[in-house]
């Protein structure tokens, strides 16, 4: 009788340590709990579980998880227990407690009509980090038998087991909404930092609608995607990305009476149920379809248009959430100024164009242009990483280190910032400027630089453009040319100032086509500034030459 005994005790303990060891590995908060009760039932012999998980007083049940009690009789019972009579008790005492029959305790309330039949009762609680998070309760023992020291024993071990396992849940439950939200923090950074480099090298409203449109059906997972511009009083259509009719581009629409005019009039975002019952031309329906998410692209309180996405990529069923409304809202204030910079350069393409845009974009492609890039790049990698880690603690520790390069980006950005618009050239003049600029470069990359200025005094735009040229050229040499020596000259000269960058680095094909925005990026500003610019390398190094108007620079006509 005792080796039989010892070998039932060593079953159940080789049954709990196999719980356990399944139970800790669940992540699934419902999963746990019903292989929680299920497990229960068998190493006890009770024909009914439950778990009673408090509520946020911790002095009732906010919800009660059955086994072993099936719909129909769920459905006769009706409402689920509050946390009254003896489950009040172990509520208020959180301890064991065995009963040969329940009905017969002082505190038992009896049970409703159609509630099985209950007499033995065993309930433990579940404590998660010292503090009752709620109980379990077994009743009815196979053979009418009372519940025994070793049924508690093994209640309470499965208890132990589930306390960890609802906290794992927990944890990762929560990593993964943090790490959901890093992702989307992600997106949104990456699209609008394609934006301020569209911004920062390119001025054709074409493209720039182009790249919005594109980059915000990506940002929120839609089917298709359109941009429409305020003119006069109509909307017109002026750009589309995704799965569009072919011949949606160009059409009007009245900007008075229609939910696309609603959200420019109003300023505000409007999620919509159907996009096509609302969105409809004179001509009547737009070809669109599926649940719509409109924002409105307004610039410094100007009204320009709103972006329009439609149909998510992932669920026909699916609508746009909050979440992705305060994605596409944040998105659409960079993309607005992006159309305005690009609508004013191709309106008129004055003097002050550039001005405006030094002021509200401050190049910001030219810096971000490598630097943050890489980094979200490899911040996209680490979270890759981060989302196949079963483990919550490594997960944990992939999510801090993501936090901690955001942190180190944000960092990055304010330093750039910072260096957009140099005190020196505001303060002290050109001179002062190419010099500082000159000296911290060489300190910064090794290389030897050679300066020299010849300078009469200059219209403000004038320097700022020889500043940008002088910084943009000493940019690329530093990353693309393996250089180690270069030569920086500025002079005036009668009605028009000359500047000469050359290095003695790798050189490389001027005429190949190029996705950066360095070369065309200083050839437009140049251009814009009335000059000229020439590129000329080759395996000695690279000279860059530019002209400039020395005075009032002339306006630049579109061609």
């Amino acid at each position: 009788m005792g080796n039989d005994a010892s070998a039932l005790d060593a079953q159940r303990l080789a049954r709990l340590l196999e719980a356990g060891r399944a139970v800790v590995s669940e992540l699934d908060p419902d999963a746990v709990l019903e292989q929680v009760l299920a497990t229960a039932r068998e190493l006890t012999g009770a024909r009914y579980a439950a778990l009673g998980i408090l509520d946020e007083s911790r002095t009732g049940l906010r919800d009660f998880v059955t086994s072993g009690v099936d719909e129909a009789t769920h459905r006769a019972i009706g409402d689920l227990p509050h946390g009254r009579g003896v489950l009040g008790l172990l509520i208020e005492e959180p301890k064991p407690l065995r009963l040969p029959d329940v009905t017969m305790h002082p505190r038992s309330y009896g049970f409703p009509p159609g509630h099985p039949e209950m007499s033995t009762f065993l309930g433990v609680p579940v404590l998660i980090r010292g503090e009752a998070w709620g109980n379990l309760y077994l009743t009815e023992k196979q053979g009418g038998d009372a519940f025994d020291d070793a049924d508690e024993e093994s209640a309470m071990t499965l208890a132990g087991w589930a306390a960890i396992a609802i906290e794992n849940a927990r944890l990762y439950e929560g990593a993964d909404r943090r790490r959901a939200e890093l992702e989307r923090a992600v997106r949104g950074l990456e699209a609008t930092t394609a934006i301020a480099r569209a911004i920062g090298g390119e001025t054709r409203i074409d493209r720039v609608l182009e790249l919005i449109a594109k980059r915000g059906r990506a940002l929120v997972g839609a089917r298709g995607v359109l941009i429409a511009l305020l003119d006069g009083e109509e909307l017109v259509v002026a750009a589309t990305a995704g799965e569009t009719p072919s011949d949606l581009q160009g059409t009007r629409l009245p900007s008075s009476g229609s939910v696309l005019g609603d959200v420019v009039r109003d300023r505000r975002p409007e999620r919509i149920a159907d996009i096509g019952s609302r969105l409809r031309s004179p001509g009547g329906a737009l070809g669109l379809s599926g649940a719509g998410l409109l924002v409105p692209l307004d610039f410094r309180g100007k009204a320009l248009g709103v972006l329009a996405a439609f149909d998510r990529t992932d669920s026909t069923d699916a609508g746009f959430d909050a979440d992705d409304e305060r994605l596409m809202l944040a998105f659409a204030a960079s993309a607005a100024t992006a159309v305005s910079t690009a609508q004013t350069v191709e309106r008129d393409r004055l003097r002050h164009a550039l001005r405006a845009a030094e002021d509200e974009r401050g190049r910001w492609a030219r810096e971000l242009h490598d630097e943050t890039l890489q980094g979200l790049a490899a911040l996209r990698v680490g979270l890759s990483a981060a989302a196949r880690e079963p483990d919550p603690d490594a997960l944990r520790t992939h999510i801090a280190g993501a936090v901690e390069q955001i942190t180190g980006e944000i960092q990055n950005l304010r330093a750039i910032i910072s260096d957009l618009r140099p005190a020196a050239l505001d303060q002290l003049g050109l001179g002062p400027a190419l010099e500082a600029l000159a000296n911290r470069v060489a300190a910064s990359e090794g290389l030897e630089i050679a300066l020299s200025l010849e300078l009469e005094p200059l219209d403000p735009e004038i320097e700022t453009t020889v500043y940008r040229l002088v910084q943009e050229a000493l940019t690329n040499v530093k990353k693309h040319a393996a250089a180690t020596a270069v030569r920086v000259d500025v002079r005036s000269v009668p009605g028009h100032l000359e500047l000469i960058v050359a290095d003695d680095g790798a050189g490389f094909d001027p005429t190949a086509t190029s996705a950066g925005f360095g070369l065309a990026g200083m050839r437009e500003r140049a251009a814009l500034a009335g000059g000229t610019f020439d590129v000329t390398s080759n395996e000695s190094g690279t000279t860059l030459h530019a002209t400039l108007p020395s005075g009032e620079p002339p306006v630049a006509r579109a061609s």
